[in-house]
């Protein structure tokens, strides 16, 4: 209760400065984005409005500066890194004055832009684990795109999706637990957006989440194992919903089992043994590295999905329990 008195009281007064901090680096979602600076989208950038009211949306500056700002108050103790910023479907238009000019001879100041769609991440190095070897720094951020809000209505409820997990630092995967993920978070404003944050960061379960995530080196499968669960994982995405019934509800594409199978022969740090052999923990990491070829909208829900699938998978062979997606005769 300290803690949460202390952010409430000091956390208005916080204020970034692109000067005295380095951003977090490393493409943690690569599909159809490009990287910006937090001053560009402040400076250079249109703010969407609800169209019937003309009343301002949440702005891309205000969103990443909310959520920096409580992670500095709840992580008093070292600095938190600028963001890394990646966006997509950038909207342009014009000012007034160039109406009808050709778009070739528009000039610089007479073009406006906004991106529809934006994540973003922060790393807290300070606070980090090690796993295999491999450093992970405490990382928060979020997600938003203006296409889940009609904006040609009055102003309404904003949406937004958080999380706070790890970044594994060889690789630049995140590792995001389902309850350190709020993946359709509505607020109507900024302090209300920062009061949900806090709550977040909060409840999560960071010493329960990297236990987890540290004990599953301990599980290994094989070659024939793994072609059997790559197998069953392309079956899944055409069964018909009654033969889903009872199954884990894996949220996976085609094209992210083709990267795993892939990685899975080829990645510097997550490759299967000379033997065939690979334990979960490198198994997770090229699921999450297949979840960077998602789209912005639905990158986080699928590697929280994964997360959860990897330690579904644990469960199996720790419990010698019958599973869909494993060799029946490494679990009996």
């Amino acid at each position: 209760m300290e803690l949460i008195r202390t952010v409430n009281n000091n956390i208005s007064s916080q204020v970034i400065s692109e000067d005295d901090v380095t951003i977090s680096q490393g493409n943690f979602i690569e599909a159809n984005t490009e990287q910006v600076s937090l001053s560009h989208l402040r400076q250079d950038c249109t703010i969407p409005v609800f169209a019937k009211d003309n009343e301002s949306t949440i702005p891309h500056f205000e969103f990443i500066s909310a959520v920096r700002e409580t992670a500095q108050q709840l992580f008093p103790e070292g600095t938190v890194m600028m963001p890394n910023i990646r966006t997509s479907h950038v909207i342009k238009g014009r000012i007034p004055s160039a109406i009808g000019k050709p778009a070739k001879e528009l000039l610089e100041h007479e073009k406006t832009i906004y991106y529809e769609r934006l994540a973003f991440m922060l790393e807290i190095p300070h606070v980090h684990t090690y796993i295999n070897n491999q450093k992970l720094n405490l990382t928060v951020g979020g997600v938003r795109s203006y296409s889940e809000q009609n904006l040609f209505s009055k102003k309404t409820i904003e949406r937004f999706k958080i999380f706070i997990g790890f970044k594994n630092m060889v690789c630049c995967n995140l590792c995001i637990a389902t309850d350190g993920l709020k993946d359709d978070l509505r607020v109507s404003s900024v302090d209300e957006l920062k009061s949900k944050t806090q709550e977040l960061f909060l409840n999560y379960k960071r010493e329960e989440h990297v236990d987890n995530m540290r004990n599953l080196k301990d599980f290994i499968i094989n070659d024939e194992q793994m072609a059997h669960l790559l197998g069953k994982m392309k079956i899944y995405n055409h069964l018909r919903k009654d033969k889903k019934q009872g199954v884990f509800d894996l949220n996976i594409t085609d094209s992210q089992i083709n990267t795993i199978v892939k990685n899975h022969i080829d990645d510097e740090h997550f490759r299967a043994d000379d033997d065939g052999y690979i334990n979960l923990w490198n198994l997770y990491n090229l699921f999450t590295e297949s979840t960077k070829s998602n789209y912005i909208d639905n990158f986080l829900s699928r590697n929280s999905n994964t997360y959860e699938f990897v330690n579904h998978l644990r469960a199996a062979l720790k419990n010698q329990e019958d599973n869909y997606f494993l060799l029946k005769d490494i679990i009996m």
